[in-house]
């Protein structure tokens, strides 16, 4: 696999994003979640949350890469700032 130059960071990726899920299903086991309303205009549980905060990291990335010059850590950066806010606040 050491042809695919994108081997190890997309292995990371995914690797982080099944320790989030897995995370979160222990944490619901133990927490069961209630919805409530905070910053999105809807009201959400923990688990939808996190999947509106991927989902809008995901596009967070595309625009970085897609209209600016930024290294994509910015992008990076930015998406864990507004994982936090969605997490914390949404």
């Amino acid at each position: 696999m050491s042809w695919m130059v994108w081997t190890v960071p997309t292995a990371g990726f995914f690797t982080g994003i099944a320790l989030l899920l897995t995370g979160m299903s222990i944490w619901q086991y133990f927490s069961p979640s209630i919805e409530r309303k905070g910053l999105l205009p809807i009201s959400t549980t923990r688990g939808d949350r996190l999947f509106i905060g991927l989902l809008t990291s995901a596009y967070i990335h595309l625009a970085v890469v897609g209209f600016t010059e930024f290294h994509v850590l910015v992008a990076t950066g930015v998406s864990a700032i507004w994982m936090i806010a969605v997490m914390r606040w949404g």
